[in-house]
């Protein structure tokens, strides 16, 4: 009998496996969303605003935008080059230049906005709804808070059809997104995470 049991939970296991994979197919969504790059990794553009705090030295602190020559000012560092750097590589940078004047500085640089890179980390509404719109990222948008911005649906949306596009290394691929089940149902499987770049169309049902 012991045999047997073993025999048939061996036959049986290929197919559970099997079932668990189908099911997850028809229903996967988008990879998590990718939000803008890390602190630590993200260059500095033109336009971005930049903090600059100098620890025991407020004096010495500023918020100020890039310069079209990639240049920023600093108290007593003078200008300092931030387009294409690091937060870390520039608040190391202006600690040398500092140390003339300041016994061991310790200077963090922070980024308060994210002005250079705008275009690339929208995120669109199209079709029926009452104000296609391109937004700025947020982290942690989901598709139900990016259509809300967008005024809601119209009244000739076919909300079940909307599908959320995203670009990848590999081209642009489209999720299915069941709105009407979203906001009629409460059932969330399909509001994903956005993702920078995301563009969301919503069409309208067929008279």
């Amino acid at each position: 009998m012991a045999c047997y049991r073993a025999v048939l939970a061996s036959l049986l296991l290929p197919l559970t496996l099997v079932a668990c994979a189908t099911s997850g197919a028809g229903t996967a969504g988008p990879p998590p969303a990718e939000t803008a790059p890390a602190v630590e990794t993200y260059q500095i553009g033109v336009d971005d605003i930049v903090q600059v705090s100098v620890w025991r030295n407020p004096e010495l602190g500023i918020t100020v935008p890039v310069r079209p020559d990639g240049m920023i000012s600093v108290p007593l560092a003078g200008d300092v080059m931030a387009g294409g750097r690091t937060p870390p590589e520039v608040a190391r940078d202006i600690e040398t230049k500092l140390s003339a004047f300041v016994r061991e500085p310790q200077v963090a640089v922070i980024l308060t906005e994210l002005r250079s890179h705008e275009y690339l980390s929208r995120v669109r509404v199209t079709g029926a709804v009452r104000q296609p719109i391109s937004i700025p990222y947020r982290q942690g948008m989901t598709v139900l808070d990016a259509v809300l911005a967008a005024g809601g649906l119209t009244d000739f949306a076919s909300p079940d059809r909307s599908d959320l596009y995203r670009r990848s290394d590999n081209g642009t691929r489209s999720y299915p997104v069941r709105l009407d089940r979203i906001l009629n149902r409460g059932d969330l499987t399909t509001n994903y995470p956005v993702a920078p770049g995301d563009v969301i169309t919503i069409p309208e049902r067929a008279l």
